[in-house]
């Protein structure tokens, strides 16, 4: 069930530092188990304040779940239909947040630029949660540009799916 009091909202350049702590955690538990040193440290390295708020001041749009005053998600999409980083820190998991901030970041998307196509690249750990959201296989497991062992997805959203609560 989801949780009442969780607050979504646009991330903000001041917000860089907490989305930092929050992403590299949740990186450092579940991702980097099945990346190379390399490609794990220069993800961390993409993760980081200064890089992170780069990206926002430069149109990258984070939704951010909050319950409180603690980030408990993140979910960042380029160009409007590209999910760069999706994720749920890992106390606050299996409460339905992810399917909100996806909810939310998709909605975003739709209404900001019509998008009815959305593509990530999913690292083992996070298949099951994408599938879920509908998303589909494109490819199998490889490196992802940046180094990332990684499986192409994709969603071709029906407008049901955009227009469900």
């Amino acid at each position: 069930m989801p949780d009442p009091s969780l607050h979504l909202r646009l991330g903000r350049p001041q917000d860089a530092h907490a989305i930092s702590v929050l992403a590299r955690r949740v990186v450092r538990r579940w991702i980097l188990p099945d990346q190379s040193q390399e490609a794990g440290r220069a993800l961390l390295e993409r993760l980081g304040t200064r890089v992170l708020r780069e990206r926002m001041l430069a149109g990258q749009r984070f939704h951010l779940a909050w319950l409180g005053d603690v980030l408990v998600g993140i979910a960042a999409m380029r160009d409007d239909c590209h999910l760069v980083h999706f994720f749920v820190a890992t106390r606050y998991q299996g409460r339905g947040i992810a399917s909100r901030l996806w909810q939310r970041a998709m909605r975003d998307a739709v209404r900001r630029a019509g998008t009815r196509r959305f593509t990530l690249n999913a690292t083992r750990c996070a298949l099951p949660v994408y599938r879920h959201f509908g998303f589909v296989a494109t490819d199998a497991e490889r490196p992802s540009p940046n180094g990332i062992l990684s499986t192409p997805m994709v969603l071709e959203a029906p407008a049901g799916i955009i227009d469900r609560p």
